[in-house]
């Protein structure tokens, strides 16, 4: 069982592009060409998902490099921020609890996770490691197949906090049996780092989703939105919304396995604040303009619930949101309708 925090959604990207239609999940990207540029988009397994790059662009050869270009910055994030790769920044510091002379990618990211505990009062804490493999550890193959006690729950929560990141010029620490993961940031940063690799290449429009987290820049054609569809979870294939997109990034976090199972008892996303799996909310989809924030925000929603994460979002510019309740309505923040229609 994988309890890293991810989003789980099966929604399908089909992109009409040289008659190829290509298979992802989650927020569906509505890819079309009729103007005078050409389309050329490819997908690769990268951080544990797909990755699927698209731009507009008039010239064959510069389109292949430029695609190429940015798949190698999502891999040299995925090399940094990989929780399964030994020689990674971020194994060093759970196996050593400190990295000296850290990268000012993952002095930043580190950074940004501080801000984003304290925006979600607690919420979003990237050091709840511990809790996550106590409950792996219970529920592996061998293991008892039943939730770790109170007791064990508990002693485990005083290695979650993530006030104990430490750092000092370029130099990260954490205390002794401490643990960080980045799954609710790296793929978001990610996909920053590729739109950012795009736009150094003269590409104005396009957009990059890693497994459901996608950033999209300028217009599909003809001055009009990138169209991102939210499949209904109850899997009629209808979407409950299109949302109309550019300059501006969508992520969903959730655990659709309580949509189909009511006794489904182990939510993909844990609670850093009280060590048990979240489980008050279906989804959150988040409108941000960096996909490290609607990456961010949305998990912290999905721990927070619809009340407490609709505040959150509120108090937030430029960031709306949807939430799906557990007995399955929608909520919408303020502004979310504006990107709707």
């Amino acid at each position: 069982m994988n309890y890293k925090i991810v989003a789980v959604f099966l929604l399908i990207l089909t992109a009409s592009i040289v008659s190829i239609s290509i298979s992802t999940n989650d927020n569906q990207p509505v890819v079309e060409n009729n103007d005078t540029l050409q389309s050329f988009q490819e997908s690769r397994s990268l951080m544990d998902t797909t990755v699927t790059i698209h731009i507009k662009d008039n010239n064959k050869t510069h389109a292949k490099k430029v695609i190429d270009e940015t798949f190698s910055e999502i891999n040299s994030v995925d090399k940094m921020m990989s929780s399964y790769k030994n020689n990674s920044q971020l194994s060093k510091l759970n196996n050593n609890g400190f990295v000296k002379n850290a990268s000012p990618d993952f002095l930043h990211v580190i950074k940004k996770t501080k801000h984003y505990y304290n925006v979600s009062n607690g919420a979003f804490d990237v050091t709840v490691k511990p809790i996550l493999d106590l409950w792996e550890k219970k529920f592996a193959p061998g293991g008892p197949q039943k939730p770790p006690s109170e007791k064990e729950i508990n002693k485990t929560l005083k290695l979650v906090n993530n006030s104990n990141i430490t750092i000092e010029n370029s130099n990260i620490s954490i205390k002794k049996d401490m643990g960080i993961v980045l799954g609710g940031v790296a793929k978001g940063f990610a996909v920053d780092e590729a739109i950012k690799s795009l736009k150094n290449s003269g590409i104005e429009n396009g957009f990059v989703n890693a497994g459901g987290d996608g950033r999209y820049i300028g217009y599909k054609n003809d001055n009009k939105s990138w169209k991102v569809g939210l499949r209904n979870p109850n899997k009629t294939g209808d979407a409950i919304t299109v949302m109309n997109i550019n300059n501006m990034a969508v992520a969903t976090s959730g655990n659709y396995e309580r949509y189909y199972n009511k006794s489904a008892s182990v939510s993909h996303i844990s609670d850093p604040r009280t060590g048990y799996p979240s489980r008050k909310i279906i989804s959150s989809t988040v409108i941000a303009e960096t996909a490290m924030d609607a990456d961010a925000y949305s998990t912290a929603i999905f721990v927070l619930g619809e009340d407490k994460g609709l505040e959150m979002i509120e108090q937030l510019d430029n960031v709306e949101c949807l939430i799906i309740t557990s007995n399955r309505s929608i909520i919408r923040s303020s502004g979310f309708d504006k990107y709707e229609g």
